[in-house]
């Protein structure tokens, strides 16, 4: 009876000896099965069919964050398709003024980032840094639609602090190479009178090269952030330093996984015609033409650019 007290008493210190030693999980916070399939749907050209995925998941896990900054990227989405112009033979967002509707997707937003910090408040923690971080991330880029220039450095500038939070706890933490990747691109692009001004506030400064390398870390991650890494990557080296051939490289997968994405494949069919491909750039015009896209002011608006490409062909 005392050897199988003993032993007893051995294997329980053992196995609470190996669980002590085991290392942390490193990497990117797993994705449940709710928000994978919003992502799904999102990708695939139908934000408000992932807000319903990602409410789900909201309702199952109400203190987890990334629900609701999920909701609010899927929205952003639709804000994006629906702002849709052309500029410098460009598609993107070049401009968008506030809209009533917009509160509720900083909501979203805001709601991401308080519930992080209350988490990481209680228990320091990666993956919680990186939700605040993307959650500033996100109302960034909101304000870069409507040129609120202030805005997108205050909000920029907490997103790169809690990115180097998290990749702090975590050096394998690919999405949040993400999001300091897109710093360091844009910072790195600002004209020089909008640099020296950056110098007075106290901007921290960014650096292209790396921003690009982490941009593909992101992409290799296969995190919450790869698609996204994907797709602004492709677009930077398009509108910033004009490597179509890269660019198109590097967004064509998007464009094959997501068929259904008409922002996708306007990005495609614009490279290809930058590069005097126009047979590959009337197909993926004319792939947006005949698509069923959910959305009908995306649709509308999606399709009138096609034609306009098409057009100038």
């Amino acid at each position: 009876m005392k050897h199988a007290t003993a032993l007893a008493l051995f294997l329980a210190l053992a196995t609470l000896l190996l669980f002590m030693s085991a290392p942390a999980r490193a990497g990117n916070p797993p994705i449940p099965p709710d928000i994978q399939d919003g992502i799904q749907k999102m990708y695939s050209g139908d934000p408000d069919a992932a807000v319903a995925s990602f409410r789900k998941f909201q309702v199952s896990d109400p203190q987890n964050p990334l629900g609701f900054l999920m909701e609010a990227e899927a929205t952003y989405w639709k804000m994006y398709c629906n702002a849709l112009s052309v500029r410098y033979e460009m598609p993107d967002v070049w401009s968008r003024s506030r809209q009533p509707a917009d509160d509720q997707y900083l909501a979203l937003a805001d709601k991401s980032i308080s519930l992080a910090i209350s988490a990481y408040s209680k228990h320091d923690s990666a993956d919680m840094h990186l939700y605040a971080g993307l959650g500033y991330a996100v109302k960034a880029r909101y304000f870069s639609m409507s040129n609120e220039h202030k805005a997108i450095a205050r909000t920029g500038v907490k997103a790169r602090e809690e990115f180097l939070k998290a990749i702090h706890l975590d050096p394998e933490m690919s999405d949040a190479k993400t999001g300091l990747g897109l710093y360091n691109y844009y910072v790195d692009t600002l004209p020089d009178i909008v640099k020296l001004l950056r110098l007075i506030m106290g901007i921290p400064g960014g650096n292209k090269r790396e921003g690009i390398e982490q941009l593909r870390e992101g992409i290799d991650g296969k995190g919450i952030t790869s698609e996204e890494a994907r797709f602004y990557l492709a677009k930077n080296l398009r509108n910033y330093d004009h490597q179509y051939d890269l660019a198109a490289a590097i967004v064509s997968p998007l464009a094959k996984q997501f068929p259904q994405n008409p922002i996708f494949l306007l990005l495609l069919g614009n490279l290809n015609a930058e590069q005097g491909h126009k047979d590959e750039a009337r197909n993926s015009y004319r792939a947006v033409q005949k698509l069923q896209i959910p959305d009908p002011d995306c649709a509308k608006n999606a399709q009138q650019i096609a034609s306009l490409f098409l057009n100038t062909l």
